[in-house]
C-alpha cells in the first residue's frame, strides 16, 4: 500500500487530536488528587536534574545523587517556609499597636462613608453583622474544606519527595518508555522533543527564581525607602507570589500597603507602596523577565491568561502555579505532531511581521490570496548610453515599484549629453 493511502484526511486527523484533548483534560480534572502532585514533582526533578548531575560527577551513585538532590530542595523549601512563618510570628508580637492603627483607619473609613454617602454607623455594623451571620452559616463547609485542603497539602508533601526521586532515578527509563510509545515516529524526533520540553521547563524555572529574587530585592529596597517596617518581609512574600504569573506582584501589593495604611499617618504611603509594585512588575515584565528567560518560554499573553483561567478552573491555585509550564509543554508536544501544529502556533509569540502596520497586505501576498499590488502612473526612465562601446543589442532591465515603497527615480535629474549619445526611454510600469 502506497504512503498516501494510508495517510488520513486531514479533518479526521485534527477531529482525533481534538477528542484525544478532551479526553486528556477530563481525565486530568478526574485524578487531579494524585496528578497534581506528579506535576509539581515533575517541575521540581527537572530543575533538580543539573544538581543531581553534580552529584553524579562527584561519583556519588545515580540513587544517592537524586536522594541528596531532593535534600537539598526541601531544606531551601523549608527555610522558605520557616522565614514567612518566624516573620509572621513577629508582626504577630506588635498586634495590639497595630490594631489600634487599624481601629482608628476604620473609624476614619466610617466617618468618610458617613458624610460622602450619608449612610448610617448603624447601617454599616447591620451590614456586617449579615455578612458575618453568612460566613458562620457556611462555616462547616469552610471547616470541611479547610482540613481537606491541608490533608491534601500534608498528602503533596509526602508525594512529591518521593516522586521527584522516582523520576529523577528512574530518568533513563522512562525516555526508553517514550522510545517504546511512539516506534513509528523517527526516534530522532522523539529525543528531540524530549530534549526541547525539558530545555523550555528548566528554562521557565530556574529563570523564574532567579527573577524572583531580583523582583525581592526591588520591592524591599521601594519599601526601605519610603520607611515601611518588615521591608524583607513584604518584598520576599510579594516576589514568591510571582508563582502566580501577571497578578502575584499586584496581590503581594495589597498587604503592605494595608500595614502602611494602619502604622503610617498619611495614606499617601499606601498609594506609595502600590505604585511601587506595579513599576516593579512593569520592569519585570517587560525587561527583566525578556532578557533572563529569553524567548524559550514563548507563550503570547493572550494564550497565557487563557492557561491560567483553565489551570484555575481545574485545580485552582496549583493549577495558577503550573499553567504556564503546562501550556510550554503543550506547545512543544503541538510544534512536534503535523496535525496539530497550527494550534502550537497560536500559542506562540507572534512575530514581528504579523504587528508591522501593512502586515494584512503582507500576509494576504503570503499565502497567495491576493496579487502583489503595482502602480498606475508612468515612471520615466532616462537611460544613458555611450554608443561607441555598446553593443548592437541592448537590454534595459527595470523594477516595478510597489505602492508601499517609494519611488527610487522621482528625484533623478537627466545628464545633458549630446542628442546623438543619449536614449531615453518610456516605460509604463503595470
Amino acid at each position: 500500500m502506497s504512503e498516501n493511502n494510508k495517510r488520513f484526511p486531514y479533518s479526521l486527523d485534527l477531529a482525533s487530536s481534538l477528542t484525544a484533548m478532551a479526553l486528556i483534560i477530563g481525565f486530568m480534572y478526574v485524578t487531579q488528587s494524585l496528578l497534581l502532585p506528579l506535576l509539581f514533582s515533575i517541575l521540581i526533578s527537572i530543575s533538580l536534574f543539573p544538581l543531581a548531575q553534580f552529584f553524579e560527577r562527584l561519583r556519588l551513585g545515580k540513587a544517592f545523587a537524586s536522594i541528596l538532590a531532593v535534600i537539598v530542595a526541601i531544606a531551601v523549601i523549608s527555610s522558605i517556609g520557616w522565614f514567612i512563618v518566624h516573620q509572621s510570628i513577629i508582626i504577630g508580637q506588635d498586634a495590639s499597636s497595630i490594631t489600634e492603627k487599624v481601629l482608628s483607619v476604620l473609624e476614619r473609613a466610617q466617618v468618610w462613608i458617613e458624610e460622602t454617602f450619608g449612610i448610617q454607623r448603624s447601617q454599616v455594623a447591620e451590614h456586617l453583622r449579615e455578612q458575618g451571620n453568612k460566613l458562620l452559616a457556611n462555616a462547616g463547609s469552610m471547616a470541611t474544606a479547610t482540613f481537606g485542603s491541608i490533608g491534601n497539602i500534608l498528602a503533596g508533601a509526602i508525594l512529591v519527595p518521593l516522586f521527584s526521586f522516582f523520576l529523577l532515578y528512574y530518568r533513563d527509563f522512562f525516555r526508553e518508555f517514550f522510545f517504546k510509545a511512539f516506534k513509528s515516529v523517527p526516534q530522532a524526533k522523539v529525543d528531540d522533543t524530549l530534549n526541547k520540553i525539558y530545555q523550555v521547563v528548566q528554562s521557565y524555572l530556574l529563570g523564574l527564581v532567579m527573577v524572583m529574587g531580583i523582583v525581592a530585592v526591588l520591592n524591599t529596597i521601594g519599601l526601605m525607602m519610603m520607611g515601611i517596617d518588615y521591608a524583607w518581609f513584604f518584598g520576599s512574600l510579594a516576589a514568591l507570589l510571582m508563582l502566580l504569573p501577571y497578578i502575584g506582584i499586584a496581590i503581594g501589593s495589597i498587604l503592605p500597603a494595608l500595614f502602611a495604611l494602619a502604622v503610617k499617618d498619611n495614606a499617601l504611603y499606601a498609594v506609595g507602596v502600590i505604585a511601587w509594585f506595579q513599576v516593579v512588575q512593569f520592569l519585570e515584565g517587560n525587561v527583566i523577565t525578556p532578557n533572563i528567560v529569553g524567548s524559550k518560554v514563548s507563550i503570547n499573553p493572550l494564550m497565557a491568561m487563557i492557561a491560567m483561567l483553565l489551570g484555575g478552573m481545574l485545580f485552582g491555585i496549583a493549577g495558577l502555579v503550573i499553567a504556564l509550564p503546562l501550556t510550554a509543554t503543550i506547545k512543544v508536544i503541538f510544534d512536534a505532531v503535523p496535525s496539530m501544529q497550527a494550534f502550537g502556533f497560536l500559542i506562540g509569540e507572534p512575530e514581528k511581521e504579523h504587528l508591522k502596520r501593512n502586515s494584512t497586505q503582507e500576509l494576504m501576498m503570503k499565502w497567495g490570496i491576493v496579487r502583489k499590488p503595482k502602480t498606475t502612473s508612468k515612471i520615466e526612465i532616462d537611460v544613458n548610453i555611450d554608443t561607441t562601446i555598446a553593443p548592437e543589442t541592448i537590454h534595459v532591465n527595470y523594477k516595478e515599484i510597489n505602492e508601499s515603497e517609494e519611488n527610487p527615480y522621482t528625484n533623478i535629474t537627466p545628464i545633458d549629453k549630446p542628442q546623438e549619445d543619449q536614449t531615453t526611454g518610456e516605460n509604463n510600469a503595470k
